[in-house]
């Protein structure tokens, strides 16, 4: 009986499933930038982000943002601190809104970041030089930044894109690594760092009080609570399950966002236009619950944007 060729069949199954494996690799691909390439367009435009007017929320806290993509100016008799910075064509939106309020750049000290994906990180670069101001991020947040927005956890096609400069963005000096619970102090101005990941690992929520008169009003500022489907790593349901506790443990008189439309930015403006008195338009302790209630359903359902 003559021999036949040695071929273990465990052998001709790992060669065909390493094939499929490379096969749906290389099928990803197109799939990946199809999807980017409309994030692409807007991380090296202006991200459909148009001017929209700055405006005070509560004693020495405003709003600088564009239309969705949200900035905060915080002021203070040693110097001011801006929170976000959108995508780089953003930043000079957010300048000019400061300029408006009748503040200078200059005297920005502080640069403070959510997330460092392009919508809020990419013009952290931009203000930086503008304003000479130092820069705080989160260890994981910091070292995106630093790359100009490449994040290990996210998907190789899209690190790809990153690294050919399609979805980068200016890197910016991180001037201090913050920890969670870590505050930032600013002369009277005193702001406490979340890191509330899940979203990125390093996103960081904020948390300050403001003056309103003769009521002291607390603040928190909340980053994305979201899964984004180019992105992911292995603890990341556990960091979501954890950041909600921590959010929900903040006591929050008037809540924002980083993407202004979440909290209702347009709305509660008009409605302080006619109010007694414009800081109860934002006073909002209901809508944080509630906003904090949906991204809980959303970690429920696995809803992945």
């Amino acid at each position: 009986m003559p021999l036949r060729p040695f071929a273990p069949s465990s052998t001709r199954r790992f060669t065909t499933r390493r094939r499929l494996l490379v096969l749906l690799g290389v099928l990803s691909i197109p799939a990946v930038v199809l999807l980017t390439w409309k994030e692409a367009r807007v991380a090296t435009k202006r991200g459909g982000q148009e001017p929209a007017e700055p405006f005070r929320i509560a004693g020495n806290f405003y709003y600088v943002g564009a239309n969705d993509i949200a900035a905060f100016l915080i002021t203070g008799p040693e110097g001011h601190v801006v929170l976000d910075a959108g995508y780089p064509t953003t930043a000079p939106m957010i300048m000019a809104s400061i300029a408006k309020l009748g503040f200078d750049i200059k005297d920005v000290k502080v640069l403070l970041n959510s997330e460092p994906h392009p919508d809020h990180g990419g013009g952290l670069a931009v203000l930086q030089q503008a304003s000479g101001a130092e820069l705080w991020a989160s260890e994981a947040s910091a070292d995106s930044i630093a790359a100009g927005g490449d994040d290990p956890d996210s998907f190789l096609p899209l690190r790809v894109l990153i690294w050919m400069g399609i979805l980068s963005y200016p890197a910016a000096r991180v001037d201090h690594r913050l920890k969670d619970g870590d505050a930032v102090r600013l002369g009277p101005i005193e702001l406490t760092a979340h890191i509330t990941a899940g979203h990125t690992r390093g996103c960081t929520s904020w948390s300050f009080q403001v003056r309103d008169g003769d009521r002291v009003l607390n603040v928190v500022s909340v980053c994305g609570t979201g899964v984004l489907g180019l992105l992911s790593y292995p603890e990341q349901a556990a960091d979501r399950e954890r950041s909600l506790r921590v959010l929900r443990s903040l006591p929050a008189d008037i809540w924002v966002t980083n993407h202004a439309r979440a909290w209702g930015r347009y709305r509660k403006f008009v409605a302080s236009q006619t109010a007694k008195n414009p800081v109860d338009a934002f006073i909002d302790p209901a809508g944080y619950r509630a906003y904090l209630d949906a991204a809980e359903a959303e970690l429920r359902q696995g809803v992945v944007h």
